[in-house]
């Protein structure tokens, strides 16, 4: 046999070899996504048959307030049997492709997650008979010891599992193979939700970073909780004084659009021992930020914000956090 011959059945080979690699892992990748189904599955019927179809059926809940807590529950649970039924038959590709139009369901359970644990915590406090009724069937040896609340996150929990599991059976399948495009295709329409679900998640976050900021500043009246601002940081920086006093160390918030100076509030004060003093609220369309030193690895480092009718000089002693106030405000500023 030439040598031409045997390096193509040596090749030959090698393809046959990572084929059966990627089948090996796809199959199980594929058998752990059933099983966590499974698993998943058995999660939401509890919430769907001993709380919504009861609760349906009983009354103990107006409809409204039934609906915001469990929302588009029901039509996920439908969604994800119809999945693991196409799983169970080997039937991946058509499965997750069918799969992708319920999609959405899960972007708007998440969304309403928020208002459903807010609702959910109100009816526990005024309705007796739910409060009654909740603590009876997570009583049951089916729930074992699991509550209400930790059976809502469900959902976004599963989406992160489907991201990871879809991904990993799109790179084990051969590109040429007749599932390849539908898996592309839910793994695309997977991340799109997952993306719109960080995108609630993160925008939630900063509401309540700003709402935080909001209750522990005094003084000037701002307005922190207004649409369209992200919190960036805070800390303390010294500002040096124009004419040769002490320098004075205050608390900065950064926020997209503005900059605030607070100091702290008596600590004698009855009511606002722990909270701080508003001083000066800086917009940042206006601004230039310089390093005028810390460029070397020395010792702490000094910041120059020039605003319209004021220029702050910004110093502290640890050189990395003046640094990232600096990468922090020029990416602000932009």
């Amino acid at each position: 046999m030439s040598d031409s011959s045997l390096l193509f059945l040596a090749g030959a080979n090698t393809v046959e070899e990572q084929r059966a690699r990627w089948e090996r892992k796809r199959s199980r990748t594929a058998k752990e996504l059933l099983e966590t189904e499974h698993k998943y599955l058995e999660q939401l019927d509890l919430v769907v048959t001993f709380f919504v179809t009861i609760l349906k059926a009983k009354g103990t809940l107006q409809p409204a307030v039934l609906e915001t807590i469990f929302g588009p529950l029901e039509s996920i649970y439908s969604a994800s049997h119809v999945l693991a039924l196409h799983l169970e038959r080997g039937n991946l590709g058509p499965g997750l492709e069918n799969f992708c139009h319920d999609l959405e369901l899960y972007g708007h359970y998440i969304e309403n997650l928020e208002q459903a644990n807010k609702t959910l915590k109100e009816q526990l406090r005024k309705n007796k008979s739910f409060r009654r009724f909740k603590k009876l069937q997570e009583a049951r040896p089916q729930f074992q010891g699991r509550r209400l609340e930790d059976l809502l996150p469900l959902p976004l929990q599963r989406l992160h599992q489907y991201k990871h599991f879809l991904r990993d059976l799109l790179e084990n399948t051969n590109p040429d193979g007749p599932e390849y495009q539908k898996l592309a295709k839910a793994v695309k329409s997977v991340s799109e939700v997952s993306q719109w679900v960080q995108d609630i998640i993160h925008k939630r976050e900063n509401s309540l970073q700003l709402l935080r900021i909001q209750k522990l500043l005094k003084g000037q009246k701002i307005q922190i909780l207004t649409p369209g601002r992200w919190y960036i940081r805070k800390g303390w920086l010294l500002v040096v004084p124009s004419k040769g006093e002490e320098l004075k160390r205050r608390m900065f918030f950064l926020f997209s659009d503005i900059f605030i100076s607070a100091k702290p509030c008596h600590p004698l004060h009855p009511l606002n021992s722990n909270k701080l003093a508003c001083q000066a609220v800086y917009p940042l369309h206006q601004c230039t930020v310089d390093k005028v030193f810390g460029h070397t690895q020395s010792q702490g480092g000094l910041l120059s914000l020039s605003f319209p009718n004021k220029t702050l000089l910004l110093m502290s002693s640890d050189q990395q956090d003046i640094n990232d106030w600096y990468q922090s405000l020029t990416a602000a500023v932009r």
